[in-house]
């Protein structure tokens, strides 16, 4: 029998959350998916040591100069990965722009065009944005326009379908942080199968197969392999390397416990601004994990900027 990570390919499109350049040589995923601190990792680690060098020597007396820098490093993350993996590679627009709509569409256009630089394609890149309502709004202007979008954050089926209906090219539902949340509420250890981050992502897959929808679903942030386990079928998972090289490791058969056929039917949920701003005030753990997640990546992007800030006045 083959082992647990080649069956879960047979399932699912697996993903690689993470910067690792050897991980990735590897593990061989599909697509690769990054954010600020994935970022932040990887130009510390020495395989970019050049990368970060040149760089700072590129951008050094421009205006803005450590803004400029961090997103030359933020793309040159995403290229290498590109060129390792045969699908797409996830870019994220910079947290602090969560809440503004057209910013968020002027940075992801200036990401597009610095890919398309360095010979990469549009179609090869995915915007990340945070799965607000400003950010859904960016990406649905962005989508008309041909840049596909992953928006992140995703906690609640709220979310969800107002991705959906901006006509979101990929939505990115948080398995362990909602776990997480839920165990430090309760105080329960959960299983696989009374996961409440498992739940969530299988009520949206519901929710969009039910209701014909395109959107893919990538169930992102676990904590163990059974939590992956548990959503094997889902059209995309996106895992840390770690994970990757335990299924790698793991023997034993690996059911689909998703699958569009199974879907239960579930009614259209109406989603404007209103519904959706309600919704979230009304489900805790979703508004606080989002902004968490925002402020969390922000940090990582003040890092890194206080790492080129140093390079800069050495």
């Amino acid at each position: 029998m083959t082992n647990k990570l080649d069956q879960l390919r047979d399932l699912s499109v697996v993903v690689a959350d993470t910067g690792d350049i050897d991980a990735v040589r590897t593990l061989k995923p599909q697509d690769c998916t990054t954010n600020p601190s994935i970022v932040l990792k990887a130009v510390q680690s020495a395989a970019f040591a050049d990368h970060f060098a040149r760089a700072v020597a590129a951008g050094k007396g421009k205006d803005n100069a450590v803004r400029v820098i961090a997103d030359d490093l933020t793309v040159t993350v995403g290229a290498e990965l590109a060129g390792l993996v045969p699908g797409k590679v996830s870019t994220e627009v910079d947290a602090r722009l969560s809440f503004d709509t057209e910013a968020s569409i002027a940075k992801a256009r200036a990401l597009i065009a610095a890919y398309a630089e360095r010979g990469i394609d549009k179609s090869r890149v995915l915007i990340k944005l945070a799965a607000t309502w400003e950010g859904i709004e960016a990406a649905r202007v962005l989508e008309a326009e041909g840049i596909e979008c992953n928006l992140t954050l995703i906690f609640s089926l709220a979310q969800a379908v107002a991705c959906a209906n901006a006509g979101a090219f990929l939505i990115s539902p948080f398995v362990g942080r909602i776990t997480d949340w839920y165990g430090k509420a309760t105080g329960q250890t959960y299983t696989p199968e009374t996961d409440p981050g498992v739940a969530s992502v299988r009520r949206i897959y519901d929710y969009y197969k039910s209701n014909g929808i395109n959107t893919v679903v990538m169930g992102a942030s676990f904590r163990n392999t059974g939590q992956i386990e548990a959503l094997a079928g889902c059209d995309r998972l996106t895992i840390s390397p770690n994970l990757l090289t335990e299924l790698h490791e793991a023997s034993g058969d690996l059911p689909r416990l998703l699958s569009a056929d199974k879907a239960t039917g579930m009614a259209p949920i109406p989603m404007g601004e209103a519904e959706f701003r309600w919704a979230m005030n009304e489900d805790p753990m979703a508004t606080e994990k989002l902004a968490e997640g925002i402020r969390n990546f922000n940090i990582d992007t003040e890092k890194l900027y206080a790492m080129i800030e140093k390079a800069l006045a050495a």
